[in-house]
């Protein structure tokens, strides 16, 4: 497999997409959202994208810090940057 094959495989674990038959999830099928309808969703719900360039070692704390909080990264940012600006 190439990388980026690895990295959707990867991606699809983590969803929980790649785990085999639940009945109760049999004959559902699974909620595709474009990327436009996500931006619309997004934009309801007053988020706007906000890229930045950081070093890979505060990547990983975050990273580490969101799977043991048990939430994902743009809302552990999200919380952290909300309680530093407070300060």
């Amino acid at each position: 497999m190439r990388k980026t094959e690895l990295a959707k495989a990867d991606a699809k674990k983590i969803m929980g997409k790649m785990s085999a038959g639940h009945a109760s999830s049999f004959g559902k099928a699974p909620e595709v959202v474009d990327k436009r309808e996500q931006r619309r969703r997004d934009q309801a719900l007053g988020l706007v994208p906000f890229a930045v360039k950081l070093n890979s070692d505060l990547v990983q704390q975050l990273n580490a810090q969101a799977t043991a909080r048990g939430v994902d990264m743009n809302q552990l940012v999200g919380e952290l940057l909300a309680k530093s600006l407070a300060e």
